[in-house]
């Protein structure tokens, strides 16, 4: 992270943080009336869910910037630098772009967090700061479309103040339950709420109770649902190198032979979410051009989604947090990497499911190697440990204090067989430290 970036940052983390979001839109609202409601300076491509988020909105963004529009891309988190989380036109916005912006909104966030403490309030947290000075940015730049990522949730989550044209929905699943709920029908409601009056609802498909409740939302204000499955849908995704080749039937056409440059079922499924709702926010009444999408999957990245950092031996790390996403893992990994012996370096926060986890994981592990991320939310070693020991009693499980042992017990391990893949995964800081590991010490150079 440069000088400049890395000082933004700092001021950023001195802020409530993304562990304790504040179930409100009253404060970022303020704040956007003071900017002069920048999120409302062009189309807006919401995208909720549980996972899947990141990498629909990365498909959703490429797809647009593909027909010709500039676009803002707003995820989060970051894996390496603070600047990955705001991109214009794919790339991640320069180092002088986020000072500058800083400079014109810092005086404003001041002026908030005096007026929330004189009202018996908290701050701004560092979420909200960071989506206004994402909003100031796309709107200085200026795009012709912005596709944002929710953070947690949906209904109260700071980048809701904008309005989604399209409001787009990934699998919803069991998270953040103390935040969101204790039931699926619970954390859908909430997600539900980035529709509003006028939205395009689109959806991959849904367990029964999510549906309802995307429905009702929807019903509510005079819209309509369309999920994957029945409006449109995968109709066939094949292993190919380098990712897969998928067939879609999307709102307004069909689509075959499509290169998606990414692995996985899932990342399929999420490939089709995201043509339909770029049909429906260019609101044609033909098929979209198929050699444009052609050319936006076959070159689509997710960073940190079953992503090598090393070749040999083979390495990967993967944003599984939940059972959902290490679910996914383990069918893209028998899927990409059949009959292969898989180990693990894993480590989570504490919010997190980590039993379920490796419970999903263990249908391949031959053993864990368990570490922690340098974050304040994140367990111990020992706690991780015994955590999977009282989940999976024969389980092997090796505590390696320093994740750079970790990783160097994992790549060891990888490497002394021939049909071997090592897996970091289990919390996303966790891989972000990992690749920037291997990255200072070039173990990518052979990919």
């Amino acid at each position: 992270m440069s000088e400049s970036s890395e000082s933004v940052y700092e001021q950023l983390q001195k802020r409530i943080g993304e562990g304790r979001p504040q179930p409100r839109l009253g404060a970022i609202q303020r704040v956007a009336d003071l900017l002069g409601d920048p999120q409302d300076a062009a189309p807006v491509v919401h995208v909720t869910g549980t996972n899947g988020k990141s990498s629909t909105a990365r498909m959703v963004e490429i797809l647009l910037r593909s027909h010709g529009l500039r676009t803002g891309l707003f995820v989060s988190p970051h894996l390496t630098r603070f600047n990955e989380r705001i991109l214009i036109d794919g790339e991640p916005v320069s180092d002088r772009t986020l000072q500058d912006a800083w400079y014109d909104v810092e005086p404003i966030l001041k002026l908030v967090d005096a007026e929330l403490e004189t009202a018996g309030d908290l701050r701004l947290t560092f979420f909200e700061a960071a989506t206004a000075l994402a909003f100031a940015i796309f709107a200085d730049a200026p795009v012709d479309v912005l596709v944002l990522e929710v953070g947690v949730g949906g209904a109260w989550d700071a980048t809701n103040i904008a309005n989604a044209t399209v409001a787009v929905f990934t699998p919803i699943a069991l998270d953040h339950m103390d935040m969101l709920g204790g039931s699926i029908e619970e954390i859908a409601k909430t997600k539900a709420g980035i529709i509003k009056p006028g939205s395009v609802v689109i959806s991959a498909a849904q367990s029964e109770q999510a549906a309802e409740a995307l429905n009702a939302r929807a019903a509510e204000l005079g819209v309509a649902v369309s999920f994957e499955g029945q409006q449109f849908g995968l109709e066939q995704a094949l292993n190919a190198v380098g990712g897969q080749q998928i067939d879609v039937r999307g709102l307004l056409g069909r689509y075959e032979s499509l290169p998606l440059a990414l692995h996985g079922t899932h990342q399929a499924l999420n490939a089709a979410v995201a043509i339909a709702a770029v049909e429906a926010l260019l609101a044609e009444d033909n098929p979209l051009n198929s050699e444009i999408i052609v050319d936006a999957l076959s070159s689509v990245s997710s960073p940190g989604r079953f992503q090598r950092i090393s070749q040999s031996p083979l390495v990967l790390v993967d944003a599984a947090h939940n059972p959902h996403g290490a679910k996914s893992l383990v069918e893209t990994l028998i899927t990409v990497y059949p009959d292969r012996e898989v180990a693990f370096v894993i480590a989570a926060l504490e919010d997190k499911d980590l039993q379920g986890i490796a419970r999903e994981l263990s249908v391949l592990a031959d053993q864990f190697f368990v570490t922690a991320p340098s974050s304040p939310r994140a367990r111990t070693v020992e706690e991780t440990a015994n955590h999977i020991r009282d989940a999976l009693p024969d389980a092997v499980v090796l505590e390696r204090d320093a994740l750079e042992d970790a990783l160097d017990s994992l790549r060891d391990w990888a490497g002394a067989g021939e049909n071997r893949v090592g897996v970091v995964t289990g919390s996303i800081a966790l891989i972000g430290q990992a690749i920037a590991v291997a990255d200072g010490a070039n173990w990518g150079a052979n990919l």
